[in-house]
């Protein structure tokens, strides 16, 4: 496993932090992630509709370990606010899942600057050019999520790679686009190395 790493930002509302986890870290959040996937409202968004247990999940993180995947575990004030991950690495590229836990604190932003961490550590440390997200059909709030932080539609072969069902629409963003949309943020976050 490649160093990980620790993504951190103070916000009016608290502080997010977007940590790589051990597996004794992804173990101890594992049954909360479970109940997440599997909450009734969250599962169509994600593209399921098979129940998630604590298994699933560990499993779910030791496969994209297994194929050079960056998971996280985001936190707000030290609780579990939801996951994401950078997987599909490829040379310069790489796409991105993300999910708000609880369906009552999703479209209030938390989201927003979530991603807006996540893609600081792709372009930043990583040093990828470009992000891709494939959103299911139906899931309008990532669409619109993805947009405001300046995604377009992306129809390319690269980008329809990611997608798992041909109903979903791709979206991506070149490091330019996104560093200089989101300059003020970016100067506030913080990455650094996990001491393990």
């Amino acid at each position: 496993m490649a160093r990980r790493h620790r993504i951190d930002w103070q916000v009016a509302h608290g502080r997010l932090s977007a940590i790589e986890p051990t597996r004794d870290e992804v173990a101890a959040a594992a049954g909360a992630l479970a109940a997440a996937y599997s909450d009734p409202k969250n599962a169509p968004l994600l593209g399921h509709d098979e129940p998630y247990s604590a298994d699933d999940v560990i499993a779910h993180v030791e496969a994209l370990w297994a194929e050079g995947g960056r998971p996280f575990l985001l936190g707000r004030d030290r609780e579990l606010a939801g996951d994401a991950d950078l997987r599909g690495i490829g040379v310069g590229h790489a796409e991105l899942a993300l999910l708000i836990a609880a369906p009552a604190a999703q479209g209030r932003g938390l989201g927003t600057r979530f991603a807006i961490m996540v893609h600081a550590f792709a372009f930043r440390t990583l040093g990828l050019e470009r992000l891709y997200v494939a959103i299911v059909p139906g899931n309008q709030a990532s669409r619109r999520l993805f947009a405001r932080l300046g995604h377009r539609v992306d129809d390319s072969p690269i980008a329809r790679a990611y997608v798992d069902d041909a109903g979903e629409v791709s979206m991506s963003i070149g490091r330019g686009e996104f560093e200089a949309a989101h300059a003020a943020a970016l100067s506030e976050i913080r990455i650094t190395e996990r001491n393990m």
